[in-house]
Formats: C-alpha cells, sequence, structure tokens
C-alpha cells in the first residue's frame, strides 16, 4: 500500500524560501506523474505544480519562475522548492501522486491527464512579512 508523507512547511519570511518533501513508502514502482497543490482557507485546492516520468514539468502561473518540481525515484521522493514566497502563498500544501490502479479515472489538472489516486496528509505553510 503506497503511503505519501509531506514533510518541510512551517514559517517563513515573506520574500524567503522552503522546500518542502514527499516521501513515499510501501511497494512502489516511478509514478505516473505526481503534483504539489495547495488550499487556502476559503478557497478550492488548485494545482501548484505537475511533473511526469518524463521529468516533464508544467507550473500554475502564480508560481512559475518562483517554484521548483522534482522527483527522485531512486529515494522515491518528490520536492517544491518554493523560493520568493509572498503572503499568497499561504496555504496547506499537499502531494498527490499517480500509481496507477485499473479502472480509476484521470483528470486534467497542469501537465498530462494523471490520477492522482495517492495524497498525502498536507503541510501548512505561513508566510509573514
Amino acid at each position: 500500500q503506497v503511503q505519501l508523507v509531506e514533510s518541510g512547511g512551517g514559517s517563513v519570511q515573506s520574500g524567503g524560501s522552503l522546500r518542502l518533501s514527499c516521501a513515499a513508502s510501501g511497494y512502489i514502482s516511478s509514478p505516473y506523474c505526481a503534483g504539489w497543490f495547495r488550499q487556502a482557507p476559503g478557497k478550492e485546492r488548485e494545482a501548484v505544480a505537475t511533473i511526469d516520468s518524463n521529468d516533464r514539468t508544467v507550473y500554475a502561473p502564480s508560481v512559475k519562475g518562483r517554484f521548483i518540481i522534482s522527483q527522485d525515484n531512486v529515494e522515491n521522493k518528490l520536492y517544491l522548492q518554493m523560493n520568493s514566497v509572498n503572503d499568497d502563498d499561504t496555504a496547506v500544501y499537499f502531494c498527490a501522486a499517480d500509481y496507477r490502479i485499473s479502472g480509476l479515472p484521470t483528470v486534467q489538472t497542469l501537465g498530462p491527464r494523471c490520477q492522482y489516486n495517492f495524497w498525502g496528509q498536507g503541510t501548512q505553510v505561513t508566510v509573514s512579512s
């Protein structure tokens, strides 16, 4: 059973940097695709960045040029490097990945369609001035 656990969240000053990690465990092969999502109070969950098995990345316009998504399939980890953060980046951040299960639907967010059938519990990022 695949489990995803985020870490690295916390408080950071506006303009600073933070690195989020997502560790996968269980019976795991490389995911078809993966991504980072976030949800701020009163707002819908949104896709932040996605990555596929060929390391092709797609970013939301609000974070492009500031955030970097990457993966290490040897260590079974997904990362989000957050640079030049601002108040709008305050949210709970979730990692999600597609360890394909037959019959489940795929969804279109950023990049290619992906099942996003496994999710972490979330980690809080708070940007202060």
